[in-house]
């Protein structure tokens, strides 16, 4: 079976060259499954709901970072990377996200898509560890995660373009519910008493922008990092200079710096979803990515003293 398999990817590798070289085009028949369907591989969470939603029963999607786990700091298994080299689409984050996934991506066979690359991305924050060139998480701001949306589109329709029309369709549907999330966004924080959100890890940069906030977080883009006694003694004096009422913790990132900083000015601490990664209990409690964000706005809301 392994044999016929990789017959298959030969063939298709070499049929997908002899119509590039003819027509100028660059899709690939999904032939790596026996029931049609495109085979996907996904770097992480929001990718994958991306992949899922616009692809529908047309698509077989593998998220590469199990429920639960932090994707900075992912390691693929041999399976997985193998998964890499034979899927029809392969959609990542680059620019130093997933550093594992990057170095797999270059003996990917199929479409691989940096959906980073086609994002109008930020610079690192000052402080923010070596490795990342750009902020990696526009999927928390409602309007780039519809551009994401778009780019896992037109990469299906790359891939299998006989199924362009469904995948279009789908991805419209999607993109309503996400332009709706931004509607609720402006306007729950169009009037609040505070605008200063203190983040365990720099990861609400480009929401915060988007919806006229300043994020201050604890660490740098990686949750890993660790904060200077300068940069915590400063988030302190912030703390109490503005009155800000609420310390921002994650799922996924121990609490317990964010944790020891609100003891210390007296303040509370409340869960913001970064979405990298849901737990096996909130995917069986049907959460996901529009529930999670409504969740972060109404969280917001409550801390910023918003009417």
């Amino acid at each position: 079976m392994r044999v016929a398999m990789r017959m298959r990817v030969v063939l298709t590798t070499v049929a997908a060259g002899v119509l590039a070289a003819s027509a100028g085009v660059c899709s690939r028949s999904p032939a790596n499954h026996d029931d049609g369907r495109l085979q996907v591989v996904a770097a992480f969470y929001p990718v994958q709901e991306a992949a899922q939603r616009v692809g529908g029963e047309l698509v077989d999607v593998t998220n590469l970072t199990p429920p639960g786990v932090e994707p900075h700091d992912l390691e693929l298994t041999p399976d997985q990377v193998e998964a890499i080299a034979t899927a029809d689409v392969v959609l990542y984050l680059g620019d130093g996200f997933q550093p594992a996934v990057q170095d797999a991506v270059p003996d990917a066979q199929g479409l691989a898509v940096d959906l980073l690359a086609a994002m109008p991305t930020a610079e690192p924050p000052p402080g923010s560890e070596a490795g990342l060139t750009v902020d990696p998480h526009v999927w928390l701001d409602p309007v780039l995660y519809g551009k994401v949306i778009d780019e896992v589109e037109s990469a299906f329709a790359r891939a299998d373009p006989s199924n362009a029309s469904t995948f279009a369709s789908n991805a419209q549907a999607f993109s309503k519910e996400v332009s709706q999330l931004d509607t609720a966004y402006r306007t729950g924080l169009a009037s609040c008493q505070r605008r200063t959100i203190v983040t365990n890890h720099a990861a609400f940069g480009y929401l915060a922008s988007r919806y006229g906030l300043t994020q201050e977080a604890i660490s740098g883009l990686s949750p890993d990092a660790e904060p200077s006694a300068q940069r915590l003694a400063d988030l302190a004096s912030l703390v109490r200079r503005e009155g800000i009422t609420t310390i921002f913790t994650e799922d996924l990132v121990s609490p317990k710096v964010a944790q020891t900083l609100a003891d210390e000015v007296g303040v509370t601490t409340a869960v913001l979803h970064t979405l990298e990664g849901l737990t096996d209990q909130e995917l069986a409690a049907g959460q996901d990515y529009g529930s999670q964000m409504r969740e972060n706005l109404s969280t917001l809301r409550s801390a910023l003293g918003c009417s």
